[in-house]
């Protein structure tokens, strides 16, 4: 019998993905703005602590681009065409932003060691292979940089693992992996955690901070 990432691996592949999302482009932000929010800013409240170029992955419609401090030199890649408009249009006065480019995150067309940080919101469990995202945010990311991810990892136990159980099967139609546990991303690079935090709402969401070795 296939675990469960196995199953999802198999509903889950790029075509099904780019649909998805060309489904949600027209609704994302009326939809997702208010459960995203605390993530968001999470995230980006810890990048603006930080100095130097940032990469947003999956960045969307560029919910969160708005809120980077202008100190910071923002690129952002998606997958999705439909997605990149909207950012474009949301941060066309912004001087900060260098670049949003429709590229796959798991083949990243950046240099090795490259940004001094890059984020994932809501990222890792919409791709088909969450271990080579894993390994290409690493590769771009400077020696001594961070790899940030907010993300939903699914529990382990009780009434929310059942109901992810039964969301699994319409992974395909979802475009993303409702049953994802947090040991498809952890061990699988060089990457250290050094923090870890749960987010509302009703810590659906947690925040990983990694550090890639000297």
């Amino acid at each position: 019998m296939l675990n469960p990432a196995a199953r999802n691996s198999k509903k889950l592949d790029g075509s099904a993905v780019l649909a998805a999302y060309a489904r949600w482009a027209p609704v994302y932000d009326l939809v997702f703005a208010g459960p995203l929010y605390w993530g968001r800013r999470a995230a980006v409240s810890h990048l603006n602590k930080l100095e130097g170029n940032v990469l947003e992955a999956g960045v969307g419609t560029g919910m969160s681009l708005p809120l980077y401090g202008d100190h910071l030199k923002i690129s952002g890649i998606d997958v999705s065409d439909d997605m990149l408009q909207r950012a474009r249009k949301r941060v066309a006065h912004r001087d900060n932003i260098q670049d949003l480019q429709v590229m796959d995150a798991g083949e990243l067309a950046y240099p090795d060691n490259h940004f001094d940080a890059v984020v994932a919101m809501y990222l890792i469990t919409v791709v088909p292979d969450p271990e080579k995202v894993m390994r290409e945010l690493e590769r771009v990311t400077k020696p001594g940089g961070t790899v940030l991810l907010v993300n939903h990892f699914s529990a382990q136990s009780g009434v929310r693992a059942k109901f992810e159980q039964g969301l699994e099967r319409f992974g395909h139609r979802l475009g993303w992996n409702p049953e994802f546990p947090r040991s498809r991303i952890l061990g699988r690079t060089q990457l250290e955690l050094e923090h870890e935090e749960t987010l509302p709402p009703f810590k659906l969401f947690t925040l990983m901070s990694f550090r890639k070795p000297e």
